[in-house]
């Protein structure tokens, strides 16, 4: 989960070069989802915040690239959010 909100959420995923943004596709790729947005959209805010499901909550499936790339990738991604 990200501090801060929205902004923070579009700099990350912006930031990544490994993971693709979607849902569970059944592949072997890492990817990232924000259920918020995505496979919880259709519960009410009040609803999702109380199963712990936060705007700014993301999800990661780790595929089978290299380790240490995703590491840096997401580390990568973390450094774009703190220069907000």
């Amino acid at each position: 989960e990200l501090n801060g909100g929205e902004a923070e959420v579009v700099a990350f995923l912006s930031a990544l070069n490994l993971f693709s943004v979607a849902e569970s596709l059944g592949g072997v790729e890492s990817l990232v989802a924000v259920p918020a947005t995505m496979t919880h959209r259709a519960m009410e805010p009040e609803a999702r915040h109380e199963a712990g499901v936060k705007d700014t909550l993301l999800r990661l499936s780790v595929g089978i690239e290299d380790g240490d790339d995703l590491v840096a990738d997401i580390q990568a991604a973390l450094a774009a959010v703190a220069a907000l």
